[in-house]
């Protein structure tokens, strides 16, 4: 999908971790998330545009089916702008983008749009991404790092394919970090970041961590790219503009 707007604005917000339909209390993990889906909104609203584009990386909806998430979308459809969704660990209502794209067209939503195995090109700036790798979890195989490393391989052959790659702005999105502190500070790198710089993509933001966990991230600018953390509560609920 191209979108052709003049004079608007990218920006990202990830784990929205909306329950309408599930308990699932999100204060548990701080004071500061009561009433997270109302901060949202109010900041959302004030900074937000109809004709802007949101990145969502993950963690949407504690639903665990997708017909249950109907008042999560219908929450994200009442807010201003575009949307694009990847998947996060915690999406486990996530369908094949054919089903999911159906669902949202009978609850006659039309300004959602999923990113998986493929890009978006807004004005001058393509967007990819995918869910990314959990390099902090040893129980993660092999096998799962290698998968995403193809999707994130397949959005960006998809850019190439459809848009004018090297002559556009580049935006990653990932849900888990592809990057810490302890990397940056050993002079380190991994499959993702080469990926990245390969490719001449100079932003980069992903989510994932949350409270304590945040003093492990790299929010600045590694191998060429600029990386940010965008997790909302890290954001203090506020939508983060990048462009």
């Amino acid at each position: 999908r191209s979108y052709n707007k003049t004079l608007m604005s990218i920006y990202a917000i990830s784990d929205l971790h909306l329950s309408f339909k599930e308990n699932k209390p999100m204060n548990i993990f701080g004071d500061n998330w009561t009433n997270h889906d109302e901060k949202i909104k109010t900041n959302w609203i004030e900074n937000i545009k109809q004709d802007d584009i949101v990145i969502l990386p993950g963690d949407f909806s504690w639903a665990m089916h997708l017909k249950d998430t109907d008042l999560d979308f219908e929450y994200l459809n009442s807010l201003p702008g575009k949307k694009i969704l990847l998947k996060g660990n915690h999406d486990f209502w996530w369908e094949t983008v054919t089903k999911m794209k159906s669902f949202l067209e009978n609850l006659q939503i039309s300004n959602i749009e999923f990113l998986n195995n493929t890009a978006i090109l807004y004005e001058n700036t393509i967007i990819i991404g995918t869910k990314g790798f959990d390099y902090t979890n040893q129980a993660e195989d092999d096998k799962l790092r290698k998968r995403e490393l193809i999707r994130l391989k397949n959005s960006i052959d998809f850019a190439k394919e459809n848009f004018d790659f090297n002559n556009c702005d580049k935006i990653c999105a990932f849900h888990y970090p592809p990057i810490t502190k302890n990397l940056v500070q050993a002079n380190s790198t991994n499959e993702f970041i080469d990926l990245l710089t390969e490719n001449g993509i100079k932003h980069c933001v992903y989510g994932h961590l949350h409270g304590a966990s945040t003093q492990f991230a790299f929010n600045g600018t590694y191998k060429g790219i600029e990386f940010r953390l965008i997790s909302c509560d890290f954001l203090n609920f506020k939508p983060v503009k990048l462009m």
